[in-house]
Order: C-alpha cells, then structure tokens, then sequence
C-alpha cells in the first residue's frame, strides 16, 4: 500500500474518531450542566425552605392561652421546625391585629369574630380565612358595686368601656345596649360607650371613670377582685349553651395558599396545646404565668386565673354558628352596612386533616 492510501485511511479514522468524540463530549458537558443547574434548583428550593418566616399574632388573653403558653416556651417552634423562623407580635385587641395582617405585618393570629368578620367583609371575602377554633366563653360584663345599676333599667347616663371601638366585646356590649332600648350618645342616646386598653380600662374602673365595662378574661376576674366590682352579666348565658366563639385562628390567604404545610403545622400545635391546657390546668397556669410576665412584666393571681378560666372553653372548634350571628349584630348596630355573606370564610380542610390524623373527631 503506498503511503498516499496509507494517509488516507489515517486521516479517514481520525475524522471519523472526532466526529464520534464530539457528540459525547458535548453529551457530557450537556449532561453536567443540567446536573448543576438540577443541584441549583434543589439547592435554592432548600434555601427557600430554610428561609420560611412565620409572623403571627396574639394577645396576652386567657383566651390565647395556647399561643402565650405554646410560642413563649417553644412548643410551636419545635412543631414547625427549625426550618421555619417564628416571629411574633402581640395585640390589645381585633382590629389592630387585621390591620396588621392586611399591611402584612403578620400571616396568622388569633383573634376574635367581629374584626374577622370585618377584615373579610372590607376585602371582598378575598383576604383571609378561619382555619381554626381556640377558645368559646371567657367574656362579662362587670359593673362596679356603688355605679347603681342593679337591671338594664340603670343604664341611662352611665358610662362603659369595651377594649377596642369595633372589637368583640365592643359589639357585644353595643347590641346589648341596644336590645334594652339604649342608644349610644354618638347615636343620639345617652349612655357613652369608650375603648380603652384592657390595662385602661382597669385603671378608669379603679378611678371610677367608667361604670362598667365588657372585657375579656382575665380582664373581668380582674376588675371583680382588684376593682371591687361585680359580674353583672356573664355573656355565656346570651347564648345556646353557653357557646360562644371569643377567639379563632385566621390565616390570610395569600400565605394559605403559598404556605399550607406551615399552617397545618400551626393549627396541629394549637391542638396539641389545647389538649394539654385543658388536662394539665394547675400546671398550665405555671407556664402561662411564666410567659405572660415575659410579655407585660406581670402575673395573674391564682385566683383570678381560675375564675377567669371557669367561664372559659379553649377548644380548636370555632363554633362556627355563633360567629355567624355576631355578624347579625354587627350589622344591627351599623358597623356593618348589610347582612354579609359568610359562606367562605371558613377553610377547615387542614383542620380536619389534623383531627383525622390524632384521630380526633372532624368538623362539619
């Protein structure tokens, strides 16, 4: 063979080497850069996942119990996970905290029915949902023992107090007033009705400011045993038996959506303390007392946490029902202009898939 066809077949073979090489290089630089960028996306949805931030709110009440007990000692965190940071922020009443959440300040907090129900009326039933019950009860009316009201008949002139103007026991008071033919004096009547800080309103009872006021507990043991006055009426007996919801868990929607493993890790921590709270009481005033002195520097007496918490259910049930006529309420004394409709407020799938699994008994 002479060396011209010798150079030939030479050449031929190193085309035909390069011609498969390069497909396998390319291959392989092809299968590369789809595992890195497979290893950039698993890598950043884990730091997504590790960045997850929880901001919910709740008040110092003993009707949040679960929250003061379960987010002062860390037990919602360990349910959450150390993947999620929890930040928390405390209200007074309703309405600060769904101002709070409509400026996304916070994603969850437990709150009462009447500023839930005006969060979803004011946002088209698009900005949040109730995903869980925490407490029934837990609300009264007290009076001080020389105001000289001893019947609804002694209202006139007097002066009450409610946490928060549009709050739940704010509307309570109000459609009580207006049931026994009161108006208010911004309505043309003659009984004035203030908001004040539950700390306030203690302070104008014990100066003799105001008359009465509808408080939340431990707020009404508060004002029996430190200011002298007296239950002049316990709201429970307003209502069938004795069920009232005084405090639910919201979620808004844009972070149910977004976050529904986060959720249901909340509401299964919510359940998981209401269990606890209700079968361990003597040891749950501890640890409450404990976180609440974190909160505001100061304890509840014994005493007046047992009276508060026998007119109290904690229950992950949101007595649904009772919300529903609250909103009736509301609207009778106008702070709602029409007779809402409800019907989505509520999203207790994950609820239920919670109570399904600690095979607890769902709701409807």
């Amino acid at each position: 063979m002479n060396n011209k066809i010798k150079f030939g077949i030479a050449a031929a073979i190193i085309v035909a080497v390069i011609a498969t090489s390069v497909p396998l290089v390319l291959g392989s630089q092809a299968a590369k850069s789809d595992s890195a960028q497979g290893q950039a996306a698993a890598s950043q949805q884990q730091q997504q996942q590790e960045s997850k931030v929880l901001r919910i709110g709740y008040f110092p009440n003993i009707n949040h119990a679960q929250a003061v007990i379960g987010l002062g000692n860390g037990d919602f965190q360990k349910a959450l996970g150390s993947n999620v940071e929890v930040k928390t922020q405390v209200f007074n009443a309703g309405p600060s905290a769904i101002e709070a959440l409509f400026a996304k300040q916070v994603d969850i907090t437990y709150i009462g029915p009447n500023p839930a129900i005006n969060g979803y009326v004011k946002s088209d039933g698009q900005g949040l949902r109730i995903v869980s019950g925490a407490a029934s009860g837990g609300a009264v009316f007290v009076v001080r023992n020389d105001s000289g009201i001893n019947s609804p008949a002694d209202f006139a002139g007097k002066k009450f107090a409610s946490p928060q103007l549009g709050n739940t026991q704010d509307v309570a008071l109000r459609k009580y007033l207006l049931e026994n033919g009161y108006k208010t004096k911004e309505n043309g009547g003659n009984v004035e009705v203030i908001p004040a800080a539950n700390a306030d309103i203690l302070a104008l009872f014990l100066k003799k400011e105001i008359d009465g006021a509808w408080v939340p507990e431990p707020w009404g043991a508060k004002l029996v045993k430190e200011g002298g006055g007296r239950i002049f009426l316990d709201e429970r007996d307003r209502w069938p038996g004795g069920q009232f919801v005084t405090a639910h868990i919201i979620v808004s929607t844009d972070y149910l959506k977004n976050n529904p493993d986060v959720v249901k890790k909340v509401i299964a921590a919510n359940v998981d303390e209401t269990k606890w709270i209700n079968d361990h009481p003597d040891e749950a005033l501890k640890v409450y007392n404990a976180e609440l002195k974190k909160l505001t520097g100061k304890t509840i007496p014994e005493d007046e946490y047992k009276a508060g918490t026998s007119r109290l259910t904690l229950t992950y049930d949101p007595v649904k029902d009772s919300l529903f006529q609250s909103a009736s309420d509301a609207h009778d004394i106008g702070f709602l202009k029409e007779n809402p409709d409800l019907s989505g407020i509520y999203d207790l799938t994950l609820l239920n898939e919670v109570l399904g699994e600690k095979g607890l008994q769902q709701i409807s």
